[in-house]
């Protein structure tokens, strides 16, 4: 990549005073963990930071996944010069698919990550039934410069987290430098030996840093996040210990933990065996591209599920208790090809995401159940986190002394644990401002305020649509999860016929449904003598349901009416 001198642009003429501004744009990751998509424009030019997913609550029954809405972006494409991608993991890449193509279509704007991130990157696009050539993907080292149109310079630096590849940046602008850290813990014994290159924040801060965007996932955390060495040291002696089969969960894009329990379980004699389709994807990946190293090679369930047990060691799926997962379906008993014994041991090299703490609690109990010996964070030391604590975040904060804060990645109590943190600190930002996704941050020399507001949200990814999914469609099926459903088929005429089924009821509905089929007849009956439209006879058939089951039950299922009459024969009524 040609090199850049480096010198600070001055604007360009024309444009005034009035317009010396950065625009900082977040339309996911502020106020969460997950989502992480951020706008920086001047003028007429933008970049975008990365293009991440969330995964579901269990508010949010039948969704598989959350992206950003990018409204502002599409409306504002032609401005964009370029996309520049931190890292490889889900909430970073993993909306990209559903986004790129809704943004960018053929226009040829230049997509840079690292190798790493790309394979991924390559691989979901691929899965996604998209062609990863076409898009301008340009592969840079986590330690290169980038020149943006005329206004941005991006120097990249190296952080270490809990995957390879991983960059800071920083963003040189017309008003002055922007240090972002992505993603980061101060690792010194990283697995692959790359540590955190400082020496660009340490300059960019003698320099003068005008706005830091800090990763606050961990703020809240004393002292120092331990160092992948120390978790590598208590897998190997976790599984040279493990007396049968030894089944370990982690992240799938974890490459440096799953290179740890590679190593492991060589040294002791087990061969490898995956299984799950993300963790044999990004292992595919980082195999191919150099990243994970393996002495033989990789097996599969059907290879090892003759060998002694004490030959065994299965790296699945599952580390947070996904129902479809490898290791819910081996907990539960429905996994096709192998099952959970006694004496076997499982590691969850991993700590739930918040909200996924009841659903990985009910995997630990069931395979408790089961005889397995079972080893979690924080009584095992199995799992480190890939986020800096508070000891690295003031190192951090203690290099770039930056006039102002924005603290990102991490819910509210993150953010305000980051902006207490920094006013403690001997030389504390001006001014600390919590984001919020869709908030307008205009970053001048004079200061740092929220102006305005641009469109965002969620959309809710499910199955194979994007966005179909509203809000109202997720209330209903809370409601059906919650109180049940009765679908009542009918059939207006002379002769009136009513059908009415229920799901996830009352266990003493039987009667009560009778009663609302003679309750249907009635109505039906009764609009046919009076010629009534058929939309007031199902508005009437829905209403008296209700309240008569409301009644005689206290439960106040979904009522789904569909009512056709003999003349409209196949013409039924779209359902309440």
């Amino acid at each position: 990549m040609e090199k850049i001198p480096r010198r600070r642009r001055r604007p360009s003429p024309g444009g005034g005073a009035a317009r010396d501004f950065v625009e900082i744009i977040p339309l996911g990751g502020m106020g969460e963990i997950g989502k992480n998509l951020t706008v920086f424009r001047y003028r007429d030019e933008i970049f975008v930071l990365d293009g991440g997913l969330a995964f579901p609550d269990e508010s949010m029954p039948g969704v598989d996944l959350l992206i950003p809405q990018v409204d502002y972006l599409v409306q504002n494409r032609h401005l964009i010069r370029a996309w520049v991608l931190t890292h490889g993991h889900e909430d970073h890449i993993g909306a990209l698919p559903y986004i790129l193509p809704t943004v960018l279509g053929d226009a040829p704007v230049p997509i840079y990550g690292a190798r790493l991130t790309l394979g991924l990157l390559k691989g979901k696009l691929e899965e996604a039934g998209l062609r990863p050539g076409a898009f301008n993907l340009q592969e840079v080292s986590p330690d290169d410069r980038i020149q943006v149109g005329r206004y941005f310079t991006l120097d990249l630096f190296r952080m270490t987290h809990s995957i390879p590849d991983n960059s800071g940046l920083v963003i040189r602008t017309p008003v002055g430098t922007i240090v972002h850290t992505g993603d980061f813990k101060l690792d010194p014994t990283p697995i692959d030996g790359q540590v955190s290159h400082l020496a660009k924040v340490a300059q960019a801060g003698a320099e003068g840093v005008l706005l830091l965007i800090a990763d606050a996932t961990n703020a809240e955390r004393p002292g120092y996040t331990p160092s992948e060495a120390e978790i590598a040291k208590e897998l190997d002696r976790a599984i040279g210990r493990a007396p049968g089969r030894v089944f370990v969960t982690t992240f799938a894009s974890h490459i440096h933990r799953i290179q740890s329990v590679i190593a492991a379980a060589e040294k002791y004699g087990r061969k490898v065996a995956m299984e799950g389709r993300s963790m044999l994807k990004f292992s595919r990946i980082a195999l191919q591209l150099g990243y994970l190293k393996v002495r033989e090679r990789l097996y599969t369930l059907e290879e090892v599920k003759d060998l002694p047990d004490h030959e065994v060691l299965i790296l699945a799926t599952g580390s947070q208790g996904q129902p479809m997962s490898v290791l819910h379906r081996l907990a539960f008993e429905g996994h096709a090809k192998m099952a959970i014994r006694p004496g076997d041991t499982v590691i969850l090299s991993s700590n739930p995401i918040p909200g996924n703490e009841e659903a990985v609690n009910r995997v630990i109990n069931r395979l408790y159940a089961l005889g397995a010996y079972v080893l979690y964070p924080p009584t095992y030391k199995v799992h480190a986190s890939g986020h800096a604590s508070q000891e690295e975040l003031k190192l951090i904060l203690n290099l770039t002394t930056p006039r102002f804060l924005l603290p990102w990645h991490g819910e509210v109590r993150h953010q305000t644990n980051l902006k207490w943190l920094a006013e403690s600190m001997s030389r504390p930002p001006e001014k600390t401002l919590i984001g919020e996704n869709g908030a307008l941050y205009r970053l001048s020399r004079e200061g740092f305020e929220k102006v305005g507001e641009v469109p965002h949200g969620v959309l809710y990814v499910d199955g194979l649509g994007v966005g179909d999914i509203t809000e109202e469609i997720l209330s209903d099926r809370r409601h059906m999860a919650e109180e049940g459903v009765v679908v009542i088929s009918a059939l207006m005429g002379e002769n009136p016929q009513v059908e009415v089924v229920s799901r996830g009821f009352v266990k003493a509905g039987e009667r009560v449904l009778k009663e609302v089929r003679v309750l249907a007849l009635e109505i039906l009956e009764r609009g046919f003598r009076e010629k009534r439209p058929l939309h007031l006879v199902r508005e009437d058939l829905h209403h008296q349901v209700r309240k008569k089951i409301k009644k005689a039950t206290g439960r106040d299922p979904l009522i789904l009416a569909m009512v056709s009459d003999l003349a409209g024969a196949g013409q039924a009524l779209q359902p309440l």
